[in-house]
């Protein structure tokens, strides 16, 4: 593991020499800074927890926990998801507010919708959406539980949306079938599918129109998108949150169901009809007649 650049706001030479060992101990060790506490990083490197917190303050930092983060963010991105998952279960040995920072971290995730997203945005891609011949949503691995989610909310709205799945090895076909006045949905976040920016490539190659939900403006899927919403994947977790991915799909949707008007509004009813003609969800009123016919029926028996 390569460490952080915790030493560039002050030069090494204006340290003591106690400060100086510590920080090419740091230099030296950053998993064990990352994974253990201050006090268990002084023992392993000789010297007075005091001396760690000293250099925390030379270095510019209010304390040990900054250069620790620092440490964590570096492993974690260098050791993949097992290396996450390591640094919280040392999160959670050393404190209980790992349950509350993954919080907080979800909160800033969904605020992110409305911080990197402004309303016309959303209310042009719901333009785009109903305006178009057919939508095809596009997700893969963790993705593709968001394009399930976002292709059954908009079918509640339009009856023009496809779910790509790719079932088979039939992605190349599906995405074949499209062409001009299509729009396809890709989502995809870091580290980026291959197969969907592939499978976006190939659609823009065929003129498909093309809308992305993705965490950067500079993701390989958003470079030649009409429409980009972009939401944050933070997490102090070992895989990345899908929240704020969540919350921008359900914003994306409501704009669809604002911006459709009387359409909107017929489909949504013909669909809830049905949905009630074929008793889709639990009726605890019909539950209680049925439990009673079935009580009478064996009483007759």
């Amino acid at each position: 593991m390569t460490a952080p650049k915790l030493f560039a706001k002050v030069p090494l030479d204006g340290l003591s020499p106690e400060l100086l060992r510590a920080a090419r101990w740091i230099e030296a060790h950053p998993r064990e800074v990352a994974l253990h506490s201050m006090r268990e990083c002084a023992r392993r490197a000789v010297l007075a927890p005091a001396t760690l917190t000293r250099l925390s303050r030379a270095l510019g930092f209010d304390g040990f926990e900054a250069i620790k983060s620092l440490c964590q963010e570096s492993f974690a991105a260098q050791a993949g998801y097992a290396g996450r998952a390591e640094v919280l279960q040392a999160s959670a040995r050393h404190s209980e507010d790992w349950l509350s920072l993954l919080n907080e971290t979800q909160h800033a995730n969904t605020a992110s919708v409305t911080g990197l997203n402004q309303p016309k945005q959303l209310e042009a891609a719901a333009d785009a959406m109903l305006k178009a011949r057919h939508i095809y949503f596009l997700g893969l691995r963790a993705s593709h539980g968001l394009a399930l989610y976002l292709h059954y909310t908009y079918g509640l709205l339009a009856s023009n949306g496809v779910l790509v799945q790719g079932l088979g090895g039939t992605l190349s076909d599906q995405i074949g079938e499209m062409g001009p006045n299509d729009l396809l949905v890709a989502m995809s976040f870091a580290p980026y599918t291959r197969q969907t920016v592939d499978a976006v490539a190939q659609a823009l190659e065929q003129g498909v129109d093309l809308m992305v939900l993705t965490d950067s403006a500079l993701s390989p899927i958003a470079r030649s998108a009409a429409h980009i919403l972009l939401f944050r994947a933070d997490s102090s977790s070992y895989f990345h949150s899908m929240v704020g991915a969540l919350s921008l799909a359900e914003a994306l949707a409501a704009a669809v169901a604002v911006r459709g008007g009387r359409k909107v509004l017929a489909r949504l009813q013909s669909r809830q009809n049905r949905l009630d003609s074929e008793g889709a969800y639990w009726d605890k009123r019909n539950d209680k007649s049925a439990s009673a016919g079935s009580s009478n029926s064996l009483i007759r028996r």
